[in-house]
């Protein structure tokens, strides 16, 4: 199949760009460049099936395709809330337009959503059901109410022009091509344990995140991108181990051999305090079962991260 990519230079867009091209289809990756980066592409660059486009996905795009993939958006705080007009543009418009293409060409739409659609959550785990626990005006809701409202597009376009449509609910992912500055726990722990400085915990470091390794969440896309019109989800992927940040700092200890010790700041404003998913529905519908543990994770993880240090 030809396969559009938006946020192809991501760290899950270019993970997945590598994927699709590995399983022989030609793919259009298309990214802004914001928070990607063609680094992350080396790869991908060199092979005659991928084309890369530096477009932005708020404004209107035309490519044939046989399906697209809407990851386009930054997704980590760092980076989303230091242009929150922009994140909610991205999510919206970003959705309608990858909506629209779907529409004329009769191709299906994958969105990729986010656990943080379940907000700061009163239940555990979070099932499809879960409607959530979301601040629609606090500082993480140009990300989460983004989010929210490009499933809401998809389901209307779906509903309303029939365009064939298929959702996830991506869950806490971490691995190789991580920025350094994301601003993600799993980064920023790998990188003050590595540089030997103190590693910061947010809050009391009991609150709780469920790792998924990047293989095993693109494994998940795949696999929901070969069922059937009639699932269109919105589906969780992720893993449903759960760790507490104190025990993955630990980890990320063990794995870097570091000396660092752990220091305490005040929590951020809607920081969820529990996160994890339950993954029945994409365990029956398509078998999704993440095989990395999370030891071996980050040691994969750890040694990328290494080797683009230098240390």
């Amino acid at each position: 199949m030809q396969i559009i990519v938006t946020g192809s230079a991501g760290f899950i867009g270019s993970h997945l760009t590598r994927r699709l091209l590995a399983d022989g289809h030609s793919v259009i990756g298309v990214d802004n460049l914001y928070s990607g980066s063609l680094k992350n592409l080396s790869g991908p660059l060199k092979n005659p099936n991928f084309q890369f486009f530096e477009l932005d996905v708020t404004k209107p795009y035309n490519f044939e395709a046989d399906f697209i993939f809407n990851l386009a958006c930054p997704a980590s705080p760092v980076y989303y809330q230091r242009d929150p007009v922009a994140t909610v543009s991205t999510n919206v418009l970003g959705a309608i337009n990858a909506l629209n293409l779907a529409r004329s060409l009769g191709c299906v739409v994958f969105q990729a959503s986010t656990s943080e659609v379940y907000g700061d959550p009163l239940v555990s785990p979070q099932t499809e059901e879960y409607l959530g626990n979301v601040n629609p005006i606090g500082i993480r809701a140009c990300y989460d109410e983004g989010k929210r409202i490009a499933e809401t597009l998809f389901f209307d376009y779906h509903r309303q022009y029939g365009v064939r449509i298929k959702i996830v609910r991506i869950f806490n992912t971490y691995g190789p091509n991580m920025k350094f500055d994301d601003g993600r726990v799993v980064s920023n722990f790998i990188i003050q344990a590595l540089k030997q400085e103190p590693i910061t915990i947010y809050g009391t470091g009991n609150q709780t995140r469920s790792f998924c390794y990047i293989d095993d969440l693109i494994e998940g896309f795949v696999r929901m991108m070969g069922t059937t019109d009639d699932i269109t989800g919105p589906i969780n992927l992720g893993n449903p181990v759960e760790s507490t940040m104190l025990q993955l700092a630990e980890e990320v200890i063990l794995s870097t051999e570091s000396k660092s010790e752990v220091v305490f700041r005040t929590l951020p404003m809607d920081d969820p305090k529990q996160r994890k998913p339950d993954t029945t529905k994409a365990n029956r519908i398509f078998d999704f079962d993440p095989k990395v543990s999370l030891k071996d994770g980050l040691e994969l993880t750890v040694a990328d991260f290494r080797e683009r240090l230098g240390v």
